[in-house]
Formats: structure tokens, C-alpha cells, sequence
């Protein structure tokens, strides 16, 4: 077995392109898996154009990943990690509140507007991060890299313990709001939304949020502010 060395792949002037220890190679090829995700979606995945990225001969990334759905299911993972990422990144610019209503709110809010943000900034991760397959999401097991879904379960969880979102509407509460937002996702990058100006897509946003929001807790939102900051531009990204 070919374990504890380094792999080097030889450019035609004799000097090394780019060099992996045998223990970081798998990484690499996520990286790269990743980047030509950001770049193509996940068609533009695939083994040997990962090696080349990587700097690395076929056959030496080939020894990590058996073929073409294992690299695309470790780049969706990634993805996944990534669109949590940015979610994080809303959820942390809340201002802080002794109110545990109003904060379960807004952080519910920052979630919906940090998944839409990612969609937006990284279409490409996004794609790939549902491509068909993957996790199932069975209520009972949940993968490392379904960080978005856990973050919006833990936001509806703790609205059910302020007693603004009743135990009888919690179960499948997270397929609901999942459905809304991920279809606005899709909407402004690949239907009709994504060559609406920012101003009416905001206008837009806003108002799903808020019925969304009162489909959850009723008139009650009225009392409490669910506005998050604006989704940057199109062009911009949180993740970085």
C-alpha cells in the first residue's frame, strides 16, 4: 500500500507542481471538488479534473475516492458545511436581547435570510450541496453535514420553549419553513426572481418571512421585530 509518502507530480521543466502528503491528499481533492463546484455545479465534478486542481496524477486520487459519486457525495458534504457556515454568519450579527421570544424569532429570521444569502452568493455549492442523494433526513438520524437543517430544528425548538410556537404545530414544522425558503432560494437564482432588482427582491424576502413567521405564531409577530439585515448582493458572499 502506498501509505506515509509524498506525492509529487512532475511539471515537463522537472520542477514539482504541487506536492501532498499521502494524509492530506483526501482534503485537497475535496478542496478541489469544492472549487469546481463554485465554478460548474455538480456536473463539473469528477475524479481526474480534482487530481489536476490538486496537482496530482488521476491514479493518486483515484486510491481516495473509488469514482465519481463518492467525490460528489464528500463536495456536497462540504457544501452543506459551507451553507451552515454562512447561516452562522447571520445568526452572530444579531444584536443581543433578554427577550427569548424576540431573540428565537430573529434568529429564525437571520437562518431563512443566511440559507437565501448562500444561494444567491454560491450557486454552484448550492446545487451541489442537493444534488440527488445523500442523507435522508429521517427525524432520527442526522449527518454531521446537515448543519443547515439542524440549525433551523434548534431555532423552532426553542420557539416551542418560549411558548409562542404550541407542541401541536412543531412536528414537521422544519419541512414547512425548509419548503419556503429553499424555494425562494431556487426562485432567485434559477426561475423568475433572479433578474428581479434588489429593492423588490428584498420587498419580497420580506414579506415571505413575515408569513411565514405569523403562520408560526400568529398575530403575536406583530410585537416583535423579524427583520434581519438585508441579503448582501448577488455577487458578494458571506463565507469567505
Amino acid at each position: 500500500m502506498f501509505t506515509d509518502v509524498n506525492i509529487v507530480l512532475m511539471t515537463p521543466s522537472g520542477g514539482s507542481k504541487r506536492s501532498y502528503h499521502h494524509g492530506d491528499l483526501r482534503n485537497a481533492l475535496v478542496d478541489a471538488a469544492a472549487q469546481l463546484a463554485e465554478e460548474g455545479g455538480p456536473a463539473a465534478i469528477t475524479v481526474r479534473a480534482a487530481a489536476r486542481i490538486a496537482g496530482v496524477t488521476p491514479t493518486a486520487a483515484y486510491r481516495h475516492f473509488e469514482g465519481h459519486e463518492q467525490l460528489l457525495d464528500a463536495a456536497k458534504e462540504r457544501a452543506m458545511e459551507r451553507m451552515g457556515a454562512a447561516m452562522q454568519v447571520y445568526v452572530r450579527a444579531l444584536p443581543e436581547t433578554d427577550d427569548p421570544v424576540q431573540r428565537s424569532l430573529s434568529t429564525l429570521a437571520a437562518i431563512a435570510r443566511g440559507y437565501i444569502q448562500f444561494a444567491r452568493s454560491e450557486p454552484g455549492l448550492f446545487r451541489t450541496a442537493f444534488q440527488q442523494g445523500g442523507s435522508i433526513l429521517d427525524g432520527e438520524t442526522i449527518v454531521k453535514s446537515d448543519i443547515p437543517f439542524v440549525l433551523l430544528a434548534q431555532a423552532l425548538d426553542d420557539l416551542v420553549a418560549t411558548g409562542m410556537l404550541t407542541r401541536e404545530y412543531r412536528p414537521m414544522a422544519e419541512i414547512t419553513a425548509w419548503s419556503a425558503v429553499h424555494g425562494f432560494s431556487n426562485l432567485s437564482i434559477d426561475g423568475p426572481l433572479r433578474d428581479w432588482p434588489e429593492h423588490m427582491l428584498e420587498q419580497a424576502l420580506a414579506r415571505m418571512l413575515d408569513i411565514l413567521g405569523r403562520g408560526f405564531v400568529g398575530d403575536a409577530l406583530a410585537h416583535y421585530d423579524f427583520v434581519t439585515p438585508a441579503i448582501p448582493s448577488s455577487g458578494s458572499s458571506t463565507t469567505a
